[in-house]
């Protein structure tokens, strides 16, 4: 019997954070592709569009109309997906139980122009998005009624994103959403086990590896975490034990802001096309506890598999029994550090 091979053997990946379980099956990396390909959407050239709900100075749909801005914006979503006053009863049904949901909408524009992304901003631009998402988690998870503050950001048509103008969006919410739930479970317990911060320890682990690193700066990593499912996913973490935004100093803002350009350009560069992907924080709570686990970081979630065209879809097992991959993390890692160099 031959010895097991990462590289090339079925095999599931333990994610401690949500503590679920990854397939992974390099060996099909090998089959041939008959699936579905993808039409490119024309990404935006103009600096300016009179039509964009976005744009400095334009009305957006309800009426308002923007400021003539000159560097971020940030404003209540105009159709939001929680509101300030709704109550907070629950109803219940024999088996089945409904409550009402508090919260507030924002969104942030990264820049005026509207043919800008976080891989084509300069990084004292991106330094300024930090700044607002920092203050926005302030603000914003001082409501007594916002226990949790979610910045996320959809970059691409494929993503869903309805407007390309440089933009995420805040949802601020009185309960604390699935994703950070599982991950904070997971946190406190790795805490209670080892008494350290798995996510201190999962930056050390992957300096030391290597095999999954991407970038890194003084202040943050960004790896293809070994429990990714996303074929290119990646994990941008602060080196430091910070738990949310509004606690890094400036000089880790500037990192944050530098990391980001750099793993962007690298996705960009990949394919050669705008990468489209699904990004947000995962930081600690805003209920007034103190959260010793929290450690701030940030998940990276492209779609994309073998091509510009061609990209990974969530069905089958993948609905109904797990998550699987193809592409190992260690080869994900190692093709997005063979692209070209994005400048510091």
């Amino acid at each position: 019997m031959t010895a097991f091979n990462l590289s090339e053997d079925p095999h599931r990946r333990f994610n401690p954070l949500t503590r679920e379980w990854v397939l992974v099956s390099a060996h099909r990396t090998q089959r041939p592709w008959q699936g579905q390909v993808e039409t490119l959407q024309p990404e935006s050239t103009v600096a300016y569009d009179p039509d964009c709900y976005m744009c400095p100075g334009n009305t957006r749909a309800n009426g308002a109309k923007n400021p003539h801005y000159a560097s971020t914006f940030a404003f209540d979503n105009d159709y939001p997906a929680v509101r300030r006053d709704t109550p907070l009863d629950a109803v219940r049904d024999g088996l089945f139980l409904a409550r009402g949901e508090s919260g507030v909408c924002r969104v942030v524009c990264f820049s005026p122009r509207h043919d800008l992304t976080i891989a084509r901003m300069e990084p004292p631009a991106i330094r300024e998005v930090v700044d607002v998402w920092a203050s926005e988690t302030t603000s914003l998870g001082a409501l007594p009624f916002v226990n949790y503050v979610q910045i996320f950001e959809n970059r691409g048509a494929l993503m869903g994103a309805s407007n390309p103008h440089p933009h995420c969006q805040i949802w601020a919410t009185a309960s604390i959403p699935n994703e950070p739930t599982k991950e904070h479970a997971g946190l406190v317990e790795y805490q209670h086990a080892e008494g350290r911060c798995l996510l201190c320890d999962c930056v050390a682990q992957e300096e030391k590896s290597g095999a999954r690193l991407i970038e890194s700066n003084d202040s943050f990593i960004a790896v293809v975490p070994f429990w990714a499912i996303w074929p290119f996913e990646a994990l941008v973490l602060a080196r430091r034990h910070a738990g949310s935004l509004f606690n890094l100093d400036a000089r880790e803002r500037s990192g944050l802001a530098s990391i980001m350009k750099r793993l962007t350009t690298r996705y960009d560069n990949l394919f050669g096309v705008p990468f489209p992907y699904s990004m947000g924080f995962h930081q600690a709570p805003t209920d007034g506890a103190t959260h010793s686990e929290a450690h701030l970081h940030a998940h990276y979630y492209p779609p994309l598999l073998r091509s510009a065209t061609v990209r990974k879809f969530m069905v089958g097992y993948e609905m109904l029994g797990g998550p699987q991959r193809d592409l190992t993390p260690e080869q994900a890692a190692e093709r997005l550090r063979a692209v070209a160099e994005p400048s510091r």
